[in-house]
């Protein structure tokens, strides 16, 4: 009742929730009686989840969203008194305590290994575009892999971000890709070109047409799309995790091979995780805020904010470490005698 009744949402987020429902409830929690469900079963199948199965909060958050709509509809149709999801998620986090892991993008220098490794790699050169791009504009990888020529102006550099292309996997309807607008009028806009990616695009430019590829798929009316693999069919988001996989595994096979006490090598990342590189790299550069907003398609401030402040927290930090190691030899020199601004001993 709830999938025929649900509307407002993206058909990508509707279908994640029905998959998500299908594979975590439906099996288990989902064959009980809606009448009998009790806060307490709520609870059990929450924490087997999380103890059982190593659900994520994330995931479990979005289990108990679909839940939760469900039940209230039950409560509005006189099926049940109560919603027994209730307060039963918060709950659930206070006792589990919750190992969040920071979203975080790439150092600098863990950027320059990567797209560095990439540029040198007779193996994974192809890879370098769509990457250098991705960390480039801050584009969500379904706005990356949906690129058609026609979205980019290459004389006046800059990208028309006006669809997604999303990549569904239905245990009825099989695999295949749909495109999407924008969720919200913010995730329309225009991106300028920083030269490194006006590069990288002409660079895929040059090696398509010299290793004889073009885009031969279409998807609800759009075709000529820049990002393809060699038969000219299209990416998508897990092809592209398991190539930076690949790649990180070799980078740094590569990297401790020269240097076994090598500091700087490639952590677990993602696609998303260059979004956040790039976001990471303006907040640095002192971009102004609501230009971040603007650039990254956020239709809420917060989200921006909430990005920014966490940046700039790590990067004031590691500005203080310097600036305490320079009062440390301040206070050294002037208890020796010496004046910190020249270095010179101070007459007596």
């Amino acid at each position: 009742m709830w999938c025929n009744l649900k509307r407002g949402l993206k058909d990508s987020t509707f279908q994640n929730y029905k998959y998500t429902y299908t594979l975590n409830v439906k099996p288990s929690f989902g064959r009980m009686l809606i009448k009998k469900v009790r806060k307490s079963d709520v609870k059990r199948f929450y924490n087997s989840l999380a103890d059982e199965r190593n659900l994520k909060a994330t995931t479990i958050d979005g289990i108990h969203t679909v839940l939760h709509q469900v039940f209230d509809l039950a409560v509005d149709d006189n099926y049940i008194r109560s919603n027994p999801c209730d307060n039963v998620l918060r709950e659930l986090k206070q006792s589990h305590v919750f190992k969040t892991e920071k979203r975080r993008g790439l150092t600098r220098q863990e950027q320059d290994l990567f797209l560095n490794f990439l540029k040198k790699s007779e193996k994974y050169r192809h890879w370098y575009p769509i990457f250098a791009i991705m960390i480039g504009t801050g584009l969500r990888v379904g706005e990356a892999t949906g690129l058609r020529w026609c979205d980019i102006d290459l004389e006046d550099g800059f990208i028309d971000v006006n669809h997604t292309l999303v990549y569904y996997q239905h245990e009825v309807n099989g695999c295949y890709f749909n495109i999407n607008t924008p969720k919200t009028e913010a995730g329309r806009r225009i991106v300028p070109m920083l030269d490194f990616v006006k590069e990288a695009f002409l660079e895929e430019k040059h090696r398509q047409e010299r290793e004889g590829i073009r885009s031969l798929a279409q998807v609800d009316g759009y075709a000529d799309f820049i990002f393809v693999n060699r038969f000219g069919m299209l990416q998508h988001q897990s092809t592209l995790n398991k190539a930076i996989r690949r790649i990180t595994r070799d980078c740094n096979d590569e990297v401790l091979l020269k240097d076994p006490e090598a500091t700087v090598l490639l952590p677990h990342f993602s696609c998303h995780s260059l979004r956040h590189t790039f976001t990471t790299r303006m907040c640095e550069a002192g971009v102004n805020v609501k230009v971040i907003q603007d650039t990254l398609g956020h239709a809420d401030i917060s989200t921006t904010l909430n990005i920014y402040a966490d940046v700039t927290k790590d990067l004031k930090k590691s500005e203080f470490e310097g600036l305490d190691k320079w009062f440390g030899k301040s206070m050294n020199q002037q208890s020796n005698g010496a004046d910190p601004a020249d270095g010179n001993e101070t007459p007596v």
